[in-house]
């Protein structure tokens, strides 16, 4: 009789665990149906300046999906210019990054079935920034897109004797023909006191070291 009650117990206890996992992979199959599928990736991300207007000495990076023979570092020549394979001559002067690789893809399309271009500056030669003061080798240097400040001035030679390392400003351009001064304090800066006056160089920014 208890070897009966034991049987009818293990084979209810059997029953129900079989039913909670059925119920289990129900709800898991249930959940994976319902979460949203992941979004294919796109090789299209193009990072560039895209109001950047290009000059003569820049240097640029072209990109061209899955053509290496087309992917290269090339320097705007002193036409403004730039030579590509199978499609030759472009102007490059004068025009944006954007605009370039529209140029660039128009003319592809003789030859590649929806070719994808993209065009990034890696050095902006054409455009410069000044330091002047006492610094040892005050002057116009070129701008990259990364130049910060403490860049300028290491590039510059760093400070002469007396010079007031606290009451550096940059006199920056505006729209309207006025000039911003950007207060621009270096011993704080190099103390990791108020980083955010390290700032990234603009075309024609003047650094004064008085």
């Amino acid at each position: 009789m208890k070897a009966g009650l034991m049987a009818i117990a293990l084979s209810g206890s059997l029953l129900c665990q079989g039913a909670m996992a059925g119920q289990a992979e129900h709800q898991a199959a249930g959940n994976a149906a319902s979460a949203p599928a992941q979004a294919p990736q796109v090789s299209g991300t193009r990072p560039h300046e895209s109001k950047y207007v290009i000059g003569n000495d820049d240097v640029l990076s072209i990109n061209v999906w899955k053509e290496p023979d087309l992917t290269q570092s090339l320097p705007v020549r002193s036409d403004g210019k730039i030579s590509l394979p199978l499609i030759g001559e472009l102007q490059a002067t004068g025009r944006t990054p954007v605009q370039l690789e529209l140029d660039i893809t128009a003319k592809l399309r003789a030859f590649i079935t929806q070719p994808d271009v993209t065009v990034i500056v890696q050095q902006m030669n054409s455009q410069k920034f000044n330091i002047l003061g006492r610094v040892a080798k005050p002057g116009s240097y070129s701008l990259s897109a990364t130049t910060t400040v403490l860049d300028a001035i290491a590039e510059a030679g760093g400070f002469q004797d007396f010079a007031k390392q606290k009451g550096i400003y940059i006199l920056r351009p505006n729209a309207g023909g006025q000039e911003s001064r950007i207060p621009f304090n270096y011993k704080d800066v190099v103390n990791g006191k108020h980083p955010e006056e390290n700032i990234r160089l603009e075309p024609h920014d003047t650094i004064i070291v008085p």
